[in-house]
């Protein structure tokens, strides 16, 4: 890197710092100070912070390493801005009248405290082994390849830059999350957000011009046709496409998506720091517009870069390389300095969410559980230590991704269509249906967890599964895609069957929480919270989401 790249990267660390100690001023009162910011975000910086928490490494990595391999077939669950108005629209209102810090703690409101521990721990979990994982790992891969540095000498030894990269990314996220809390998760991204979307649309436009336009970038990845027929700017492929059919990816992604965008704890917490609804929902909206640019500043230029290692104009090393191998081939000085600073950006968004959502999940869910009477700044104290037990377990963790990282990140997506079933299920009919019994609740959980984890448990044994076998025929042998939606329907049927043996809750105790319950006034409180341009707007969106499928179908 050039001087002013540096200088452009020590630029926006300042702007970094200066909004740490901004936060850190700002002493917090109590937990909903610490985990949600005082509940008084606005609409820019709750937009900001969905889209930078949800841009990690399966973007800067998986995205464009997607784009590179098959065009635009991961492009469905980059469209997921009308998930986001959902989010806005349907659940805001029930998740606002709730007044809870947690999805588990909004579970128990609305089927038992045992529906509530068990979501807790599935999402601990999921987040430590999975999420932070992956971005923790990416952002060793990443800055090692950006930067082009294979080792630093310390002390006469030569250390792996993948160690300094991730550890330090590790340890810094970790140190503004633990003292800033939510704060400093929502406004770091909005400085965040600008930078990398600054950086991104300037590896587009750039490649784009070596590429020579947007025609020739499209004759090229046309001409690249599969077997069954569908090139790589193929959004809907043949139903007997092994990876992404049409039969599969409709319904599937939009499975991932509900869970993902309107029941995980990563996402929803930013609305849950909103001022009110009306704040939380045009967050939702601008978060929408924002979800719409991933596929045009990550998964694209993965397709530019398979257009220009086709060309002979860079050498791609390998498909999940090719977002780094544009910012070292195709930026000016100075402009590389932007984009490292987004990368970073996104990165440290993405793992400062998830500390400090596990961190919450721990204290609310558990902690306060078992120790009721302590004070608000005794659950502040626990909630900083809990950040720091996750970064150090975090830390912890390289050694392992460094061994088997990549065959992890294969398998994400997959673990992501297997939790999301039956969470996505259980939230589904606990709002849609005041009928759905907490015994539902509960075994929907179950019965979508363990089928879902035994699919991967099985995945990764498939070696020693004959294909003749029943477990092979009835778990591993369907597309992941089309297991998934099964496995929603299964949860959903079973919902059914038990609500209909099991006692129901009392009506009184969840008025507001399904639809149909809501009183008169709450009633009334939704309405007075949108207006004319929310909705204009949100119809905005959905029509670019149309227009963009219309194009690539």
């Amino acid at each position: 890197m050039s001087s002013l790249d540096w200088i452009v990267l020590g630029l926006f660390f300042l702007g970094l710092i200066g909004i740490i100690v901004w936060v850190l001023l700002q002493k917090e009162k109590d937990t909903s100070d610490y985990f949600l910011a005082g509940r008084d975000a606005t609409w820019i910086a709750i937009g900001a912070s969905i889209f930078a928490s949800n841009i990690g490494s399966e973007h800067l990595v998986g995205l464009a390493g997607a784009g590179a391999e098959s065009g635009m077939a991961m492009a469905h669950w980059e469209m997921h801005g009308w998930m986001i108005l959902m989010l806005g629209w349907l659940f805001v209102p029930f998740y606002a009248r709730s007044k809870v810090f947690t999805m588990p703690e909004f579970l128990e409101r609305r089927y038992n405290p045992h529906a509530r521990s068990f979501l807790s721990v599935i999402s601990i979990v999921s987040y430590v082994l999975t999420k932070v994982a992956v971005t923790v790992y990416a952002g060793g891969v990443v800055f090692k390849d950006v930067f082009n540095i294979d080792y630093v000498t310390f002390f006469g030894y030569n250390i792996d830059f993948f160690w300094i990269s991730a550890i330090g990314l590790v340890v810094l996220t970790g140190l503004y999350t633990t003292f800033g809390g939510m704060k400093a998760v929502l406004y770091t991204s909005v400085l965040q957000t600008p930078i990398l979307l600054i950086g991104s649309v300037a590896i587009l436009i750039l490649g784009l011009i070596k590429v020579g336009g947007w025609n020739e970038l499209m004759e090229i990845t046309r001409a690249n046709v599969t077997v069954h027929g569908d090139s790589m700017t193929s959004l809907i492929r043949s139903h007997n496409d092994p990876e992404f059919p049409w039969t599969g990816v409709i319904l599937g992604s939009a499975i991932i998506g509900f869970w993902y965008w309107c029941t995980d704890q990563f996402i929803v917490q930013r609305v849950l720091s909103g001022r009110d609804m009306k704040q939380a929902r045009r967050g939702t909206i601008f978060g929408a517009y924002l979800k719409l640019t991933p596929v045009f500043i990550f998964l694209i230029p993965g397709m530019i870069a398979y257009a220009l290692n086709q060309k002979g104009l860079i050498t791609l090393s390998s498909n999940d390389a090719a977002f780094s191998t544009l910012v070292t081939e195709l930026l000016p000085i100075g402009f590389k300095g932007i984009v490292i600073g987004g990368i970073l950006a996104a990165l440290m968004s993405s793992l400062a969410s998830l500390f400090n959502s596990s961190a919450m999940l721990f204290t609310i869910d558990f902690y306060k559980k078992y120790v009721p009477d302590a004070t608000e700044k005794h659950y502040v104290l626990v909630g900083r230590l809990a950040t720091v037990v996750i970064v150090l377990l975090g830390i912890l963790w390289i050694p392992v991704m460094k061994g088997i990282g990549k065959v992890l990140y294969e398998y994400l997506q997959d673990v992501q269509s297997l939790l999301a079933p039956g969470i996505a299920a259980v939230f589904l009919l606990g709002i849609l249906s005041k009928k759905t019994t907490p015994a539902a609740g509960l075994w929907g959980l179950i019965i979508g967890f363990s089928l879902g984890m035994l699919r991967l448990g099985l995945n990764v044994f498939s070696d020693f599964i004959g294909q003749e076998s029943i477990l092979y025929k009835v778990i591993l042998s369907h597309n992941w895609l089309h297991y998934e939606i099964y496995l929603f329907i299964l949860v959903i049927i079973s919902m059914i069957v038990i609500s209909y043996f099991t006692k129901p809750k009392d009506p009184n105790a969840i008025v507001g929480l399904t639809m149909g319950s809501a009183t008169a006034e709450q009633r009334a409180e939704v309405r007075d919270s949108w207006g004319k341009w929310d909705v204009i707007n949100s119809a905005v969106v959905i029509v670019i989401i149309i227009a963009f499928y219309a194009y690539f179908w």
